[in-house]
């Protein structure tokens, strides 16, 4: 009976301490090599900035109070810390919904491109890590950019 309660004892041990193994051995994630929350945080600020300062976004940023400019701050950071495999949860709308109207062409993609590797380029994100934001970023392009 001992032996059987060993055993028993062994394979709940086993079965409790085997996932705390499996995350310990996993690939960091994205948001982890990137630094965690504040780093993301870091980037989205940065990356707002150039944005807001670009007069080619000052028609996307007119009207917006200081509040909701702090809202959209959050939305970002929240996605991107999601995307990357980080804690947050994103609870902001899809992005053809919350871009639709606006008007986004293919020429503002590709200077938003610009200035997002810009930021990533300030915080010497390296080349593997960026290319992964980029391949993340990228995904959401359809749904964003409603002209050539």
């Amino acid at each position: 009976m001992k032996l059987k309660t060993a055993l028993a004892a062994c394979i709940i041990a086993f079965a409790v301490a085997a996932p705390a193994i499996a995350q310990q051995t996993a690939a960091p994630t994205l948001y982890k090599r990137l630094g965690g929350y504040d780093a993301v945080a870091a980037v989205t600020d940065d990356f707002l900035a150039r944005l807001a300062g670009d007069p080619t976004f000052a028609r996307f940023f007119v009207g917006h109070s200081s509040d909701s400019i702090k809202r959209i701050r959050q939305h970002i950071v929240d996605q991107l810390c999601f995307a990357t495999g980080g804690p947050c949860v994103y609870t902001g709308r899809d992005m053809k919904t919350s871009h639709a109207g606006l008007g986004v062409t293919e020429k503002d993609w590709d200077v938003s491109v610009k200035l997002l590797v810009a930021t990533l380029d300030k915080f010497n994100v390296p080349a593997k890590e960026k290319d992964e934001v980029l391949t993340t970023v990228s995904s959401l392009k359809k749904d964003i950019v409603e002209k050539p």
